[in-house]
């Protein structure tokens, strides 16, 4: 009796043993659905070591809607658009231009142009509506309101190109005390008034928080003053460039803000996380169980 007994306690203890697995890897699978913002994962700064592809599939074990990366150029597009159909997943943005040649100089201006075109046909096989924009570092000889207004003259000039295709150009303020030393732009005051002087609704702001937080701080004040002139938003903790809950940023409260200022996008999570990316994305869940 004592052995039978014991088989069978052992064996409910495995079937428990196996339930909590399965459960564990619901959880997991949900991560992503957070409770009311969006999210898209960078792949770049999520699962380095593995092959751009499988870092897709990853994504979408967690149960993230969307993705974003950088550079296209690099990229096989045809089997990240093919993957990405597969994976039900959402390219919500890319960039269409770096931080060399600067933008910040007219002499790149058709260069940019060119990228500008090219990068939009790339967006429409992604089926993606966003294209990320960096104004450039200092130029020697050059103040900052002259490369502000040259940054101006290059985006009126792309303006009709993202347009024409439907797609938004997305320009991204920097930090210099932390990331980008050099950077000609960083806050939100001067994006938003480079933002006005284009006046076009295909030119917008990609308003990284993590940025913001070391450029200015208010991120919520800034946030509800800029909120028209901007197209996306990015998020990490500082310091460190972690996710939520690893730095001084309370995400839960600039969360809650930015929707209810109306804001139904995807956020990037362009972020390194501290230990593992299962680790990071519970922690992005919970910044997103804010209460209304």
């Amino acid at each position: 009796m004592q052995r039978r007994q014991f088989i069978t306690a052992s064996a409910a203890l495995a079937a428990t043993g196996g339930i909590a697995t399965a459960a564990q890897q619901d959880d997991v699978s949900r991560l992503g659905r957070t409770a009311h913002t969006k999210f898209a994962v960078n792949v770049e700064m999520w699962w380095r070591r593995l092959p751009f592809l499988r870092r897709l599939e990853e994504a979408a074990r967690l149960g993230f809607p969307a993705i974003e990366f950088w550079p296209w150029e690099d990229k096989d597009i045809p089997a990240v658009a093919a993957t990405c159909q597969k994976l039900k997943l959402e390219v919500a943005q890319f960039t269409a231009w770096g931080f060399r040649p600067g933008l910040n100089e007219t002499k790149n201006h058709d260069r940019f142009i060119e990228k500008v075109e090219a990068g939009c046909k790339v967006a429409h096989q992604l089926h993606c509506r966003l294209m990320t924009v960096v104004a450039g570092d200092d130029v020697r000889g050059l103040t900052q309101q002259q490369m502000h207004e040259n940054v101006i003259t290059g985006l009126r000039r792309a303006a009709p190109i993202a347009e024409k295709h439907n797609v938004t150009l997305i320009l991204e303020p920097m930090n210099i005390r932390v990331d980008h030393k050099g950077h000609c732009l960083y806050g939100s005051e001067p994006a938003v008034r480079i933002i006005k002087a284009v006046n076009s609704r295909f030119v917008k702001i990609n308003w990284d928080l993590y940025h913001m937080q070391i450029s200015e701080g208010d991120l919520c004040g800034h946030m509800r003053d800029g909120y028209a002139a901007a197209g996306y938003y990015q998020l990490a903790d500082h310091p460190g460039r972690n996710e939520p809950g690893t730095g001084e940023i309370h995400y839960p409260r600039v969360l809650k803000q930015l929707h209810d200022l109306g804001y139904r996008g995807c956020v990037g999570l362009e972020l390194r996380p501290r230990t593992t990316e299962v680790e990071a994305a519970r922690a992005v869940n919970r910044a997103d169980q804010w209460q209304s």
